[in-house]
């Protein structure tokens, strides 16, 4: 035994070390290692996520059908164009927009199940915190924010100019019809002001456009009416053509006049849901020049553009609230973590309706309408982070 012994270590002290290259240590070992316990919670988190939203999603369109179901039957409206114009922009649209949402019921689903069935006690007092427990939460919810910012900026939008085209067409007209007291900046200096405008005949009623030189009106075209031809083309009837100049004021007066104005009624007819329509680079570009003409819609482009942005950042404070909510057993199990999420959702939901209206109306600017359902939330997540088992 004792030769047999000192054979073996012989042979082991003339094996040849390896060499460790330098620094491979450092770099194979990642600076937040994914343990199989973070590799489960992801795996539920990101799998509760889908199946939820896809059963919602499902339910929600069987609920449409039904409550189209008569317009969708004219005979005017194809199954080609119900299924990829209306139904395949619908389903992603609305399962993005509610996405932060399905993270929050998600979230506190399987985390009050892991809490009833011992496993969060289990994990915690295996040596886990519970900073380091919310590891693998946000790096699922990191996940599903950044999807959705990438969809919601550049996919989406494209498919809902389509469904939304669809949705005016055959089930309920949405475009906005007129406008009125018109008020903005065609260039430099160059200011157009229409009392009213309609849509169904393209005219607009007592328009003035007022030049400005160094603060010097210069001339000013007065029409009683003006209707919009295209390609920025317009006609003018019972027009008056006014210069002022140091010497003596000359006035042009006539029956009708073909003029270009630099602005069209798109830019000015603007309904809500027109501004779902803009990639995201497109809604920055829209918005300044919007501000640049002095639109006093531009609002709606600021509401929708800051949403998208806060929509990115709930997913992580409702993720901060669920996991902090459903880690405790309580005594009514599931059923009370679940209706407590549930509430927290349709207020969610309620106060995000409400701040966007508030914007939309001039109440408060869009970024603090779009970030005060987050804001008031992160003030909730931080009272239930505080009072979390640990």
């Amino acid at each position: 035994m004792k030769e047999s012994q000192i054979e073996v270590q012989v042979t082991e002290e003339k094996r040849p070390k390896k060499k460790k290259k330098k620094g491979s240590h450092f770099f194979s070992r990642p600076l937040f290692p994914i343990l199989r316990i973070d590799r489960y919670i992801m795996r539920l988190f990101l799998g509760t996520f889908v199946g939820a939203i896809s059963l919602i999603l499902a339910v929600s369109v069987i609920f449409d059908i039904n409550e189209k179901i008569d317009k969708l039957a004219s005979p005017d409206c194809s199954l080609y164009e119900i299924i990829f114009h209306y139904y395949l922009n619908f389903i992603p649209y609305y399962g993005n927009m509610f996405a932060p949402l399905f993270v929050f019921v998600s979230v506190i689903f399987f985390t009050t199940k892991l809490a009833q069935n011992s496993e969060i006690i289990a994990i915690l007092s295996g040596g886990f915190s519970f900073n380091r427990l919310l590891r693998p939460y946000f790096i699922s919810a990191s996940i599903i924010a950044f999807a959705t910012l990438l969809l919601n900026s550049f996919v989406i939008p494209p498919g809902n100019k389509i469904r939304n085209d669809f949705y005016s067409k055959y089930i309920k007209d949405k475009t906005v019809q007129y406008a009125s007291t018109i008020q903005l900046e065609l260039s430099k200096g160059e200011y157009l002001y229409i009392r009213y405008f309609s849509a169904d005949n393209n005219r607009g009623y007592d328009l003035s456009i007022d030049n400005f030189k160094k603060g010097t009106l210069v001339s000013r075209l007065v029409a009683s009416t003006a209707s919009y031809i295209d390609d920025y083309n317009w006609n003018l009837e019972d027009y008056t053509l006014t210069r002022y100049n140091s010497h003596q004021d000359s006035v042009r007066r006539g029956a009708s006049l073909d003029t270009i104005i630099g602005i069209k009624p798109s830019d000015f007819l603007v309904a809500t849901m027109d501004a779902e329509n803009f990639t995201t680079p497109a809604l920055i570009d829209q918005i300044a020049k919007q501000n640049k003409r002095g639109v006093s819609n531009v609002k709606i482009f600021e509401v929708e553009l800051h949403k998208r942005l806060a929509s990115f950042f709930a997913a992580f404070i409702l993720t901060l609230i669920g996991v902090s909510l459903a880690s405790k057993k309580y005594r009514g199990g599931m059923g009370f973590s679940l209706a407590i999420g549930i509430a927290l959702s349709f207020t969610y939901i309620l106060f995000m309706t409400v701040s966007s209206s508030f914007a939309i109306s001039g109440v408060m600017p869009p970024w603090l309408a779009a970030q005060l359902p987050n804001i008031v939330y992160a003030l909730i997540a931080f009272f239930l982070y505080l009072r979390a088992p640990r």
